[in-house]
């Protein structure tokens, strides 16, 4: 509700179709004062949906623009005005001064310094952002993610390309594609760009990188060219930006941001009290995003977790690469730092004890860095302050840093702590696949293991499992559907171009087809008989897994062959099949999934049973509801199933097959008994029966029977063709 609350909103500010121009908009000026974000975003949209290019770009531009500006005023007033005469907060009495006269006084001192320090911003915002400030540019938490997701610059692309101008909608794309790597659009359109002439390699450049970002990761690849004299520079141009860029974040925290009476919705933790509730409610607040600004500087953009001990990290290196250009005075001063984090770290102590063996006489002046010193100080204060609420107050805090010594947290919280370290994933390799033991008693399946369940899957009812071929099994089956083809008997397409891509050919193959080939001699009868076992093989283990107390049945069984077209692979921008549900109507405008016809809806659980793995491309991917986003991805080998739910909560979707030919047995699985497969059945039957009618006809032709004429007779003995089903 509260999403839909924030759509609403923003859909508010955009103005009434119609109007000629943004309403209450001065014309952009790189040298005015930056404007309101959430007008010119919305503004912007509202040109990019008119097919207004031009003016789209300018207002796009401008919004980003106007955030940048909002950051930059608040960190430099910030520390402006901590430095002014007057607005220094006093300490605290000492815990001995009792509650006399000491603390009578502290009061009216901090209120007092509280008051200058706000009139000094609110100046001091004037003056950079104009009348109004900071308070006049606040933006809703909804448009702080489009901002964070990089979103304006997915329209600025399009933009950008509409006018011609390909160099720079290559950047807005790249720019968008590295905080949003799983964008299967994005993807298409980057590749696009790459194949037009106009766009050089250098075109694909990050206009938003953090400036700690590119400086970390040059300063990593000379490390690794073993050129530390090199790197030195661009190691400590990465701790400085990465300072910095906590600084402009926790500015960031001390704003007037709609957010924070939004998460008093969400957790119940406005304040219920008077004045001093209200204060500690909103100064916890404060430093609870504080302490996240570590975690947010150490994220790569498109990443979900941190880099862990991003700080420490960076000075491990500093001290190691100044050692190695021969600057100990330097590897000292870090190793110090370094040891601020972890003073009981047997390397770093021990690389102490060597550089200073190797300076010689002792040098007093050495000592921690400065500023590494100032942040640790600063962080501790705040984390004793955080543990103090959390303790006596109720509150919650979940400590960023495996830095935290344990005399900090009260004694009361080390066990909680302990247990939030445990559970970080970034702090655990991914679980090894598991021996499916319990399957294998239930049923006597030898070989089959889970690879993945539906958590490593990031889904629900979603499973791969191994073993349930064998090699042999494998060349069999891809020789049945070779020798079909072979046989001009292609069920379904009749190996014409896919219905989902021109790059590829798709074949199909149904039991009852493979059946009736087998019987006319076409083909091998132990690759039909196999695929009738290893369907009902599928179907037993898809129902001890998903639906063990109900039963489940076939209702639709495929062999399925993709193939590359030659040379229609190097321009090529679509899938092999693209995003959908097995038994619903996908709408990813809106992530809904219909359960209407045209889908199968009668379709419960759906797998894939893969039989090779020597092609390009053709992995299976599943995509949030939207159909953009990849959530996960499975790379086919022999005898790997995939079985998963067929609803709206698992789209999924095949990458391009770019090479080679790509099989797999499709199976769809259902509850309704009225739904199974009749057609397996009839194969069943077709293949148990004896040859007795074929030898009596045989006795009395002596001419051999042309196999197409044995087929159709075949056919016409099962009393109808098989039916053409398409694949989903």
């Amino acid at each position: 509700m509260l999403r839909l609350l924030r759509l609403l909103l923003l859909l508010l500010l955009l103005p009434p179709p119609g109007s000629p121009e943004p309403p209450g908009l001065a014309p952009l000026s790189p040298g005015a004062p930056p404007q309101a974000p959430d007008l010119l975003y919305a503004d912007g949209l509202r040109a990019y949906a008119a097919g207004a290019w031009a003016p789209a770009v300018a207002l796009l531009r401008e919004a980003l623009r106007s955030r940048a500006a909002l950051g930059r005023a608040r960190r430099d007033c910030g520390a402006r005005c901590a430095a002014e005469p007057g607005t220094a907060l006093p300490a605290a009495p000492g815990p001995d001064s009792g509650p006399g006269a000491a603390w009578a006084s502290w009061e009216p001192l901090l209120l007092r310094a509280a008051l200058r320090r706000a009139e000094c911003l609110t100046q001091c915002g004037a003056r950079r952002l104009g009348p109004g400030g900071a308070a006049r540019l606040r933006v809703v938490s909804a448009l702080r993610d489009a901002f964070r997701r990089r979103e304006p610059y997915n329209y600025l692309q399009r933009a950008y390309y509409q006018l011609k101008k390909l160099d720079l909608a290559a950047a807005a794309a790249h720019t968008f594609f590295v905080a949003n790597p799983t964008h299967l659009q994005m993807r298409e359109d980057m590749a696009k760009y790459r194949r037009m002439t106009g766009v050089r390699p250098q075109s694909f450049r990050d206009l938003e990188t953090p400036p700690h970002w590119a400086a970390y990761d040059t300063g990593l690849e000379l490390l690794g060219r073993q050129e530390a004299g090199l790197a030195l520079p661009w190691l400590e141009e990465a701790l400085q930006e990465s300072l910095a860029q906590m600084e402009s974040c926790r500015a960031d925290c001390e704003g007037p941001e709609e957010q924070q009476r939004e998460e008093d919705e969400q957790e119940g933790t406005g304040s219920q009290g008077g004045l001093y509730e209200a204060i500690a409610v909103h100064w916890i607040r404060v430093l609870q995003c504080r302490q996240r600004c570590v975690g947010d500087t150490a994220t790569r953009p498109g990443r979900s977790f941190p880099v862990p001990d991003f700080l420490p990290g960076q000075l491990k290196r500093l001290h190691e690469a100044y050692a190695q250009v021969g600057n100990l005075s330097q590897a000292v001063e870090n190793v110090l730092s370094l040891l601020l984090f972890y003073p009981e770290d047997e390397a770093a102590t021990k690389a102490l004890d060597q550089y200073q063996a190797q300076l010689g006489e002792p040098r007093p002046g050495l000592g921690p860095r400065e500023d590494i010193q100032s942040f640790v100080l600063r962080s501790l204060g705040e984390k004793r302050q955080l543990y103090y609420a959390m303790e006596h107050l109720g509150t919650s805090f979940k400590d960023p840093d495996p830095w935290t010594p344990a005399a900090v947290i009260p004694e009361a919280l080390r066990d909680k702590l302990r247990e939030d370290q445990e559970k970080r994933p970034w702090d655990h390799e991914p679980p090894q696949p598991k021996p499916l033991t319990h399957w294998k008693d239930v049923l006597l399946l030898e070989g089959v293991t889970l690879t993945q369940d539906a958590r490593q899957l990031n889904g629900s009812e979603r499973a791969v499992l191994d073993g349930l071929l064998t090699p042999a099994e494998c060349g069999v089956l891809l020789q049945l559907a070779k020798d079909a083809a072979e046989a001009g008997a292609r069920s379904g397409y009749r190996g014409r171009r896919s219905p989902h891509t021109p790059h590829e050919r798709f074949e199909g193959l149904t039991v009852l087809k493979a059946a009736q080939l087998a019987r006319a001699g076409a083909v091998g009868s132990q690759g039909a008989q196999l695929l009738l076992e290893v369907s009902e093989r599928v179907r037993t283990l898809t129902q001890a897994y998903f639906s063990p107390d109900r039963p489940l049945h076939l209702s639709f069984t495929h062999l399925v062959c993709r193939s590359a077209v030659e040379g229609e692979q190097a321009q090529r921008m679509d899938l092999s099949h693209p995003v959908h549900a097995d038994n619903c109507v996908l709408d990813p405008d809106t992530g809904e999934c219909w359960r209407e016809p045209p889908a199968y809806t009668y379709r419960d659980y759906s797998g894939l049973l893969y039989l090779n793995d020597d092609f390009q491309g053709g992995d299976l991917f599943f995509t949030e509801p939207n159909a953009l986003r990849v959530t996960a991805q499975v790379r086919p080998r022999c005898g790997r199933l995939v079985a998963f739910s067929s609803g709206g909560e698992n789209p999924h979707g095949v990458w391009a097959v770019t090479r080679g030919r790509r099989c797999a047995l499709a199976l769809w699985h259902t509850w309704a008994p009225e739904h199974r497969e009749q057609e397996w059945t009839e194969a069943k039957e077709l293949l148990q029966e004896p040859e007795e009618e074929e030898e009596e006809m045989s006795s009395r032709d002596p001419a051999p029977e042309p196999p197409s004429r044995r087929l159709q007779r075949v056919q016409d003995k099962a009393g109808k063709p098989s039916r053409v089903r398409e694949e989903l």
